[in-house]
């Protein structure tokens, strides 16, 4: 079992910054595959960028060159450092540890942060 807290969000200006942090507690947070997602008002949830155990990245288009996502399995942490931000951006944010086997995977949820890019 995981837990995950989120931090970090709040309100920025658009081309402002932000940096989002995920806390993991529970065992064994260096074999899952850990990402980030966000929803907006009335969209499903997508992913945003992931990072495996291994150190590989993956991003939507969207935010290709503009969001960074990295962890520190020392800490159990997980982060986003988002910038050039766009209204676009605006959505919950969640983190989330993923571990697939054969017959199966686990999904871990945080409950959220909310980032709004608005002048």
């Amino acid at each position: 079992q995981v837990q995950l807290v989120e931090s970090g969000g709040g309100l920025v200006q658009p081309g402002g910054s932000l940096r989002l942090s995920c806390a993991a507690s529970g065992a064994s947070f260096s074999i899952y595959t850990m990402g980030w997602y966000r929803q907006a008002p009335g969209k499903q949830r997508d992913l945003v960028a992931a990072i495996t155990t291994g150190g590989l990245t993956n991003y939507v288009d969207s935010v290709k060159g503009r969001f960074t996502i990295s962890r520190d399995n020392a800490k159990n942490a997980v982060y986003l450092q988002m910038t050039s931000l766009k209204p676009e951006d605006t959505a919950v944010y969640y983190c989330n540890a993923h571990y697939q086997f054969l017959i199966g995977q686990y999904d871990y949820w945080g409950q959220g942060t909310q980032v709004t890019v608005s002048s």
